[in-house]
């Protein structure tokens, strides 16, 4: 028995696993700095998620977190996020959340005050308000004009199929054609640069995981539509036994396949985090080889890592990793596969 326990102690020196950790998607450096000085300075780990999401929130991290980003059809931003707390698997989370700007701090305060999981819409706007939260307008000069640049290319491109006036032409209102006859349906192409996502997983010092998201969903989406970021399992999870993980990418495919979840519980089976990442990749590549998406993981140690579907123009993914190990928040680097 004490050979084995020489060996595990210096296999543990040699990993590059530490606690506590932080790892969110992007290179969002200031939602990790946020995040990792709430932790330092003794805030919980729900605490440094919300404010680490909370931080893209104010700074519109890429136009696809916060306000003033990613105007729906309609000209109208709307914000979605998600927190779970990985000790009492917890979630709160709000969809199409309207007039304010501070989504995860709603969300948090759906877990604290309610026994709700999931509020949406403008009835989620009515509690954050009642929660103390300002109601404000969302739109900004620069989603007015995303908004009306659309409109001038006839609203292209959109997330409608099967409809008349044919929808890879020209704007609605659509409906459905009388006689349905199908047709070729035109993919999406996305742009790479819609990020889309603010993911994060924390996991502190006594082995506690806290997972979130923040967004303001796909460019030009059909008014009331709701991705990966507010679903737990689909925009991260957390489970304080196995670990944590979060996705960003495109939710419509991504959320059909839990792919945080499915990390979580292959972790769980012991498997390495970057595996895990990966594995989760496969699996949604056999329906949608073209899927633009990405997952970071992390363990009960502190392991960690991240992957990527490769795709014309995304062929590597950058994420943050704060850790006792590195001196500051480190941008770090995985390739697609």
């Amino acid at each position: 028995a004490s050979v084995l326990l020489v060996v595990l102690q210096v296999s543990g020196a040699a990993s590059t696993a530490a606690l506590p950790i932080v790892i969110n998607t992007w290179a969002f450096r200031k939602a990790a700095e946020t995040a990792w000085r709430v932790l330092q300075l003794g805030g919980s780990e729900l605490d440094a998620v919300e404010r680490g999401c909370g931080q893209c929130e104010i700074d519109q991290c890429d136009g696809s977190v916060g306000y003033g980003g990613s105007p729906d059809e309609s000209g109208e931003t709307t914000l979605d996020a998600m927190i779970m707390d990985g000790n009492t698997m917890e979630v709160g989370a709000v969809a199409d959340l309207r007039h304010i700007k501070n989504a995860i701090g709603v969300a948090r305060k759906v877990i604290e005050y309610t026994k709700h999981t999931l509020l949406v819409g403008e009835s989620a706007s009515l509690f954050a308000v009642r929660m103390g939260f300002p109601y404000e307008d969302l739109t900004t000069q620069k989603s007015l004009s995303m908004y009306s640049k659309w409109l001038n290319e006839s609203c292209q491109p959109n997330y409608w199929k099967n409809v008349v006036p044919d929808s890879s032409k020209s704007c609605g209102p659509y409906k459905r054609p009388e006689e349905v006859t199908c047709k070729e349906q035109t993919i999406l192409q996305r742009s790479i640069r819609n990020h889309d996502t603010i993911g994060m997983v924390v996991i502190g010092g006594n082995g506690t995981v806290v997972s979130g998201t923040s967004t303001n969903g796909a460019i030009h989406k059909i008014p009331g539509r709701v991705g990966d970021s507010p679903i737990a399992g689909a925009g991260s999870y957390a489970d304080s036994t196995a670990g944590g993980a979060a996705a960003t990418g495109d939710g419509d495919i991504m959320m059909r396949f839990l792919p945080s979840y499915q990390a979580v519980e292959y972790m769980r089976m012991g498997i390495d985090p970057t595996v895990a990442c990966q594995k989760v990749i496969s699996r949604i590549q056999k329906y949608a080889p073209k899927f633009f998406g990405a997952v970071i993981c992390a363990n009960t140690t502190g392991s960690y890592g991240a992957a990527c579907n490769k795709i014309p123009g995304f062929t590597e993914f950058h994420f943050m990793v704060s850790s006792p190990l590195l001196s500051q928040p480190t941008e770090q680097v995985v390739d697609c596969i």
